[in-house]
């Protein structure tokens, strides 16, 4: 039989128990998405990088252009829309799976780009291509990844 004091303390460890994972969970940081308010491809990549758990802040902005230059984008990497995290830069439709590792890997560089608007990267429709994901600096740039839709080919 149960006394009152063991049933107090059963309840409170599964409370702790449910709790803990939250306490313990991967905080990541805040994606700032600027974006020209009619386009709903950088609208569905803000929700792709909202779903694997970061924050995402909007900014509609009809000059996405100029902030492009501003942040050292290179004219040939340049995508429909920049992101700012962390001190990077994201470029076009980069997946989350190189964003977790720019993240975790912290390199010296600006940031990943991902050129024009591959069909299947996450926010893009049609039958996912194969493309790559390009770390760059200043001074140069390296593939990060090749990615087939949201996953890692390379």
């Amino acid at each position: 039989m149960f006394t009152r004091r063991q049933a107090i303390g059963t309840i409170g460890s599964a409370a702790v128990s449910f709790a803990a994972p939250a306490a313990f969970a991967h905080t990541y940081p805040t994606v700032t998405l600027h974006k020209d308010p009619s386009c709903g491809c950088c609208t569905d990549w803000g929700k792709h990088i909202e779903a694997a758990g970061f924050p995402v802040t909007v900014i509609n902005s009809p000059n996405v252009k100029a902030l492009k230059r501003q942040v050292g984008v290179p004219q040939d990497l340049a995508g429909c829309h920049t992101a700012e995290v962390s001190g990077y830069i994201l470029e076009g439709h980069v997946p989350v799976a190189a964003l977790q590792r720019l993240i975790d890997e912290r390199p010296d560089a600006i940031g990943l780009a991902v050129a024009g608007m591959p069909a299947g990267s996450p926010g893009m429709g049609g039958k996912p291509e194969a493309y790559d994901v390009v770390l760059f600096t200043p001074t140069s740039r390296s593939v990060y990844g090749r990615f087939k839709g949201a996953e890692r080919i390379g």
